[in-house]
């Protein structure tokens, strides 16, 4: 490696873990880790930056099961992390968030194939007439008042040069076995307190996510985000997971199980009540996920 000065020193290095090749299990909200815990096989537990590694054998596939920690900034190097230290071939992300698409309701799952970052943005200054923004970024979709969503700029190994691009897809073969999968998944519509949906959850498989590090309660910012972005869910990590797998070229894949509506429910904020049933429902899609990958 030189330096700007012309000095050449060693690569950095990472002690490895665990050299078994392992699918990363990565939840962002602990009730589902819990679960899928519950389920690990042949455990062992690996400490790192104080974040805890459970390697072992779930649904028969070899795991390391961790928590990414709610925000893009936490999902972002918890799962570098990982990616640095153990032999991580396959990423499935997995937790609750909200349900921004109309036709989608509490408990649903949502497994989109792209996922984008909707606060990466330009806020603009307001001048006579509107908003003026810098001519040297990118403006793919339309504003939010000041909030000017822009493409980011992302290295990967062997690319000539960072690339530029606001979507960043989920691998094919991940939606493929998912879409197997979910044929003989049957999902909870009771929550722990007796609290029943009158429908039954479905899952959706395709189409956009969106994340970002801000927590979403506002039906006018739900509205613009499902017609913006033509988005099924909102949350705060997937989009961050997407990218840093992208730069590693590692294939991944999320499941979003909807704990209320963004905003968009009248009755108020619904998480506290209906986030043990979609927890249940991500882990439930995730163990069907894992089934249909090929040991």
């Amino acid at each position: 490696m030189l330096t700007s000065v012309g000095m050449t020193l060693p690569a950095i290095t990472f002690a490895v873990q665990d050299d078994t090749p392992r699918i990363a299990v990565v939840s962002a909200y602990a009730p589902e880790m819990v679960i899928l815990k519950g389920e690990l096989d042949n455990a062992a537990v690996h400490s790192l930056n104080g974040v805890e590694f459970s390697t072992g054998r779930l649904q028969e596939r070899d795991v390391v099961l961790f928590l990414s920690g709610i925000s893009v900034v936490n999902a972002a190097m918890t799962v570098q992390l990982a990616l640095d230290r153990f032999n991580v071939k396959q990423i499935v992300f997995s937790g609750i968030a909200g349900g921004i698409d109309p036709a989608l309701h509490i408990g649903d799952v949502v497994i989109a194939d792209r996922w984008g970052q909707y606060l990466e943005s330009l806020f603009a200054r307001k001048v006579e007439g509107g908003w003026k923004k810098p001519d040297f970024f990118e403006y793919p979709y339309a504003n939010f008042g000041m909030m000017f969503p822009r493409s980011v700029t992302v290295q990967r190994a062997g690319a000539d040069a960072p690339e530029t691009r606001f979507w960043f897809p989920v691998d094919e073969s991940l939606l493929a076995y998912a879409r197997q999968a979910v044929a003989d998944v049957t999902l909870n519509h009771c929550a722990a307190e007796n609290t029943c949906l009158d429908y039954m959850p479905k899952i959706v498989i395709g189409g956009s996510g969106v994340s970002g590090g801000a927590f979403i309660d506002n039906a006018d910012f739900r509205d613009y985000t499902f017609k913006t972005f033509d988005a099924h869910v909102l949350d705060m990590e997937s989009a961050a997971v997407a990218h840093v797998a992208y730069a590693n070229d590692v294939p991944f894949i999320a499941i979003r199980s909807l704990s209320d509506l963004a905003g968009g429910d009248e009755a108020g904020n619904q998480l506290e009540i209906f986030f043990g049933l979609a927890a249940d429902n991500a882990a439930e899609v995730v163990k069907a996920l894992l089934r249909a990958i090929p040991e």
